[in-house]
């Protein structure tokens, strides 16, 4: 019963957005992992991304700041927890190193050569998701909107 109550708080804490996007799964992937590809289109519309350096794999680290349209710098500290290839990402999301202000789990499930991208967030509190899902879930529809839009013009 403990497992059941553990798994009902765990998802109030949780945000999710997923978007299928029409492209293979392996680019989607790299869209995620490579620094130039990622300045591209990470960020609600109207924010610009500026990574200072990025090395995916466990222990990690992405340090990059987004730069919001009314010019506000938001500074953030991603350390990678696991990495699979071309299937899931995990990280720590902090606005500096040692923060951590939620966990993140991105999955990539192929559908026929597009890719299902599936943005998994956990926060520490119920009272935190309910603050987060204020601008997170938009912000995440239109990360996901900006990443399709990228990759579809680079073809």
């Amino acid at each position: 019963m403990n497992a059941a109550l553990d798994l009902n708080e765990l998802a109030k804490r949780q945000l999710e957005v997923t978007r299928l996007i029409n492209a293979p799964r392996a680019l989607v992937f790299q869209a995620f992992t490579d620094a130039k590809m990622i300045s591209n289109w990470w960020g609600p519309n109207g924010f610009r991304t500026t990574t200072y350096s990025k090395d995916v794999r466990p222990g990690g680290t992405w340090r990059f700041t987004m730069h919001g349209p009314d010019g506000t710098d938001f500074p953030n500290h991603i350390l990678y927890t696991k990495v699979v290839p071309d299937e899931r990402l995990e990280w720590d999301h902090g606005s500096k190193e040692g923060e951590v202000m939620f966990k993140a789990v991105v999955t990539f499930k192929d559908e026929g050569g597009k890719t299902r991208v599936t943005l998994q967030h956990t926060l520490p509190t119920v009272e935190a998701r309910e603050q987060a899902a204020k601008y997170a879930i938009e912000g995440g529809t239109q990360t996901l909107a900006r990443l399709e839009a990228h990759l579809a013009s680079q073809r």
